[in-house]
């Protein structure tokens, strides 16, 4: 899927310095997410002037990294959107967001990617780009970044150095190939508003072609994420499981990761 690529990076703001014997930033308090805006930490106020300037240098470097690969555009993976109420009283809400129309396997282009970062960074969305088999970004927890490209990207590795982000030689936590890939079908009951998951079945021996046909996917989708199974999909998917399907009692969802 996208651990054959050839170059993978880990894009954050933290000094490996501060890192301990066993990799994590424990040497060090700084801030991890954009919710801490007016805090204080390690004895200063974390202004939204300063979270601007280190989500710039994420922005612009993820663009160059794009750039330097020879991409024009990405395809979106397991979208998900986070904007609430609440969510549109915050300073760092934009009217803009509201212009992006996006759903699972998208083509974005810079422009779009962009404001995509934005809104991944400020915890507005959440999802994977990706070029199959060339280029992705990955996003994470506390502010890391992971990117891939099959050009080792020298150029924009000293750029985002000298924009105050640390680069490292990382494989993507998040990156896994077609045959480490599980997919299962996941059901919950209807009316249960907690969506606790009762029970779930691995699929095997789907080809990949048919999960694309079947969600009306593109050629270039891994078929990882989630998905709502309908009604119209209960023949297909019954032949590969022991689960009697039940749309009057359960909802489906089918799941692919590692």
């Amino acid at each position: 899927m996208v651990n054959q690529i050839n170059f993978q990076w880990r894009v954050t703001k933290y000094n490996p310095d501060f890192r301990d014997e066993n990799g994590y930033y424990t040497l060090r308090e700084e801030w991890t997410c954009p919710s801490e805006i007016g805090k204080t930490i390690n004895g200063n106020v974390f202004t939204l002037d300063e979270y601007l300037q280190v989500e710039e240098a994420y922005i612009n470097s993820v663009i160059k990294f794009i750039e330097e690969s020879s991409i024009d555009s990405l395809r979106i993976l397991q979208f998900k959107c986070h904007i609430s109420e609440e969510g549109k009283i915050s300073p760092l809400y934009e009217k803009e967001f509201e212009k992006l129309i996006l759903k699972k396997d998208s083509i974005v282009n810079k422009k779009e990617i962009r404001l995509i970062c934005k809104m991944v960074l400020r915890n507005f969305l959440w999802c994977e780009l990706y070029s199959k088999d060339n280029f992705f970004v990955h996003f994470g927890w506390d502010y890391y970044m992971y990117i891939g490209s099959n050009v080792n990207c020298l150029s924009t590795i000293k750029f985002a150095t000298n924009n105050g982000l640390f680069v490292e030689q990382f494989t993507s936590p998040h990156a896994f190939s077609e045959e480490e890939t599980t997919r299962q079908i996941q059901w919950n009951e209807i009316g249960d508003e907690s969506k606790l998951i009762v029970g779930e079945e691995e699929l095997k021996n789907i080809p990949l072609n048919e999960y694309q046909r079947i969600f009306n996917l593109s050629a270039e989708h891994p078929v990882i994420g989630s998905f709502d199974i309908k009604k119209e999909q209960l023949e297909f998917f019954q032949t590969f499981l022991k689960h009697k399907l039940n749309f009057d009692k359960y909802e489906y969802m089918f799941w692919g990761g590692c």
